[in-house]
């Protein structure tokens, strides 16, 4: 299938790069062009600071400045995986739809190996809490 990979940050609304077991995955989600204006990327807004503001409700054109709301871009959007499965050792590639779905208890992005059909989920990554023992 050969999927296309980012050359950079500024292409992809969603990232990651880990091991999962003995496995590895990573998966990364491209920006939508824009419907009005055919040559912008949809995007999050910028802050103050000018990082994207995560907690947006709606994405914005950076060529046109046409808004659109999360649930309009996040429908079209796709993840795109190239993995090693942790059950069976097969590398390859998947696309899965970019909605997070129960798997093992967490939300994460669910696919299927191409050849033992074992589904993957990438998860949130998380800050692990440290337990404060008492002394």
């Amino acid at each position: 299938m050969a999927l296309k990979k980012p050359n950079s940050m500024e292409e992809c609304v969603y990232f990651t790069n880990r091991t999962i077991d003995s496995g590895r995955a990573m998966a990364w989600v491209f920006k939508k062009s824009c419907p009005k204006c055919k040559e912008g990327l949809l995007c999050k807004p910028a802050k103050k600071d000018g990082k994207p503001d995560k907690k947006a409700d709606h994405f914005d054109c950076n060529k046109c400045g046409h808004s659109e709301s999360n649930e309009d871009v996040e429908k079209d959007l796709i993840v795109n995986v190239d993995y090693k499965c942790p059950y069976c050792g097969n590398e390859g590639e998947a696309q899965t739809e970019y909605i997070r779905k129960s798997f093992k208890g967490a939300k994460a992005f669910v696919f299927a190996c191409g050849k033992c059909s074992q589904k993957i989920g990438i998860t949130k990554k998380l800050k692990e809490i440290k337990k404060k023992e008492k002394k």
